[in-house]
């Protein structure tokens, strides 16, 4: 009897997206697909909204054809990689092995979707994750301009996540993404080695997407510079060969700072040549402005050849985006090496005692009602107090472990004029007698018309907790019961663990990035990710899943 065939891996979509209107063509792209049993379409699929502060909801569509959801959370605007993990971890409890992650900006041409089930069957127990192809369009009018080529790199690019699928067991193993890349560059190699070193196979799959160049302003390749600081956090974490063991090319960087010297000897040099010519050495002077003369014609030397190697390959003159592109070229070229210069730096500094991710916890957070003590609104009588199941267990738990604790609580009811400031004092009181000091209790008063900045889901409470206790908002954990916990936890940059209880919406426990069933549960998976943020990750079993 011929075996029946195996089941097809099932996926989740995750898309981290800064509203650009792409989306909507993206999710059309998809909604195009060709799906059936062999080849089906995602379990579902999570926007991830990174823009910051308040915003409105993204309005997004999917015809009533698909069997598919479109699930957006919030991102705060934290940047990709924050974003990534948000989606996934939101994404696994939809039972998906897999998570196909795509940018905002990508088109789906006809037969991705049966593609992507082909690579994800390919791919043995011991594939961690499968890359598509991507297309990058090139005007055919005329020769591409830098930021045309500068896009174009992409379809080179190994284990870019415009389209990459990572099995879901892979992404747990390591902890997702690194938080502390803040754009997109480098988070996505990062992640591909962090696998390989976990004991993962990282493969190309057959299928293609295609990447359009976005347009940009004359200054976009400045900007771009930024990621020098992300080359020098590269560089912390995987050590001076990264590059090798990422598979990225070398860039121009050493011409950069041999420009930078250049113009730094013609300025001292013409400094010293002042301050001779005002003591009254005229040698000394003349000594002087010859090195700054050779520092400016070496200055002029470099910023000509790195003018000449970024129009050469661009539009001809009689083309008629030569005269703009050189433009852009003479006037961004001449302070491209400062730019990164600079930023590399500046990385090297912020990351000189960076270690790996995940960053330890440092400190737990608890809600308070609903979470520590039974959910009494409005409650200023301490008789009144009463502890959940486990709250004793878990808040000892947590000093045991050396951590310190703190306690975060909207009390809205002083704003609307239901209770006093002493009421609550009481209360909190009343919970530290029970449960043992605190080290630090954050309370918002305000009523949700005041717009304030603390009350949950925004992230005052979170920020001022973990500037109270000398900790960084990264290694705070959240522990709450409703999604505004977990919202202010996401939106401050610490991790939360939601602990439904009746009041709880199922949406606000569909976005949560981690729920546990009880309080002491919800402890547990917190001292025990302490404990795997020191050790190494092991390689997976052929049969792993996390």
């Amino acid at each position: 009897m011929t075996p029946a065939p195996a089941a097809p891996a099932g996926y989740a979509v995750v898309v981290p997206s800064v509203g650009r209107a792409t989306l909507q063509w993206l999710l059309d792209t998809l909604s195009a697909q060709d799906v059936d049993a062999q080849a089906p379409g995602p379990l579902e699929v999570v926007v991830v909204d990174d823009r910051r502060g308040d915003v409105e909801p993204l309005r997004l569509t999917v015809p009533d054809t698909v069997a598919w959801t479109v699930r957006t959370v919030r991102g705060y605007g934290r940047g990709p990689a924050a974003a990534r993990n948000r989606g996934w971890r939101a994404a696994r409890r939809s039972g998906a092995e897999w998570i196909a992650f795509l940018d905002d900006d990508v088109e789906l041409p006809a037969g991705w979707a049966q593609r992507l089930a082909e690579d994800l069957a390919a791919c043995g127990p011991e594939v961690g994750a499968t890359q598509g192809r991507i297309d990058v369009p090139l005007p055919d009018s005329s020769r591409p301009t830098d930021w045309e080529r500068n896009t174009a790199s992409l379809q080179n690019a190994d284990w870019a996540t415009a389209d990459m699928a990572y099995r879901v067991a892979a992404l747990e193993a390591v902890s997702g993404f690194d938080e502390r890349f803040p754009r997109a560059y480098r988070e996505d190699a990062d992640l591909a080695l962090r696998v390989r070193r976990a004991g993962w196979q990282l493969v190309h799959g057959r299928r293609r997407i295609t990447h359009p160049v976005r347009p940009a302003d004359d200054l976009v390749s400045l900007r771009v510079q930024a990621g020098n600081a992300d080359d020098a956090l590269m560089r912390r974490l995987h050590g001076p060969g990264w590059r090798a063991a990422a598979e990225a090319p070398a860039g121009g960087f050493p011409w950069h700072v041999a420009t930078v010297g250049a113009l730094a000897a013609t300025g001292t040099g013409l400094a010293a040549a002042l301050v001779a010519a005002a003591r009254g050495r005229g040698s000394g002077a003349r000594t002087a402005l010859t090195g700054a003369g050779a520092g400016a014609a070496a200055w002029a030397w470099l910023t000509g050849r790195f003018v000449l190697l970024r129009i050469g390959p661009g539009p001809r003159p009689g083309d008629p985006e030569f005269l703009p592109e050189l433009s852009r070229m003479l006037r961004t070229s001449a302070v491209i090496p400062v730019a990164a210069v600079q930023h590399k730096l500046r990385g090297r500094w912020r990351h000189r005692g960076t270690g790996p991710w995940p960053v330890p916890v440092r400190a737990v957070l608890f809600d308070r009602d609903g979470t520590l003590i039974h959910d009494v609104p409005y409650n200023g009588d301490p008789a009144q107090v009463e502890l959940v199941p486990g709250a004793q267990e878990a808040v000892d738990a947590v000093r045991a472990a050396g951590l310190p604790v703190g306690v975060v609580s909207n009390q809205s009811g002083i704003g609307r004029g239901l209770l006093t400031r002493g009421q609550v004092d009481a209360v909190n009181a009343r919970v530290a007698e029970l449960l043992g000091p605190f080290d630090t209790w954050q309370l918002c008063p305000h009523a949700p018309e005041e717009d304030c900045a603390c009350r949950k889901p925004r992230p005052g409470m979170v920020l001022a907790a973990a500037a109270a206790l000398g900790v960084d908002p990264s290694e705070c954990v959240l522990i709450g019961d409703i999604g505004a916990d977990v919202e202010a936890a996401q939106a401050a940059g610490a991790r939360s663990v939601l602990v439904p209880t009746p009041v709880t919406r199922p949406e606000e426990v569909a976005a949560a990035p981690a729920v546990a069933t009880t309080l002491t549960d919800a402890v547990a998976s917190v001292l025990g990710a302490a404990t795997a943020a020191t050790t190494e990750v092991p390689a997976p079993s052929a049969a792993a899943r996390g």
